[in-house]
């Protein structure tokens, strides 16, 4: 069990850093992490095999009615699609994969 005693956004990163390293003991490569360009944030960006992963991981202190998709504000959900092309237009190598976008329906005990 890990503790967050920090700010909520310590505790996502903390939650986010949980999230990458599972993933990576599972088989999946980091390509970046907390992408930033000028329409948005892509928090991780793997490969699943021929398959470009971008994965958006929520961190909540405590369970909702609410799931981790309804979780993301809508204009965060239209900026996800758009901050792909700015990643991929640096990494042509990647332009040609299917790209899967998901957000981490993981439950982390950081208290």
């Amino acid at each position: 069990m890990t503790r967050c005693s920090n700010t909520h956004l310590q505790c996502g990163q903390q939650a986010e850093k949980i999230a990458r390293e599972h993933l990576q003991a599972n088989g999946l490569p980091l390509l970046k992490a907390n992408y930033r360009c000028r329409v948005g944030e892509l928090g991780l960006i793997m490969l699943d095999g021929s398959t470009l992963v971008i994965i958006e991981v929520r961190y909540r202190k405590s369970s909702s009615i609410v799931g981790p998709i309804q979780n993301i504000a809508c204009h965060k959900r239209g900026r996800l699609g758009p901050a792909v092309t700015p990643f991929l237009m640096r990494h042509g190598d990647l332009r040609d994969m299917p790209i899967c976008c998901d957000v981490g329906n993981w439950e982390f005990d950081l208290e």
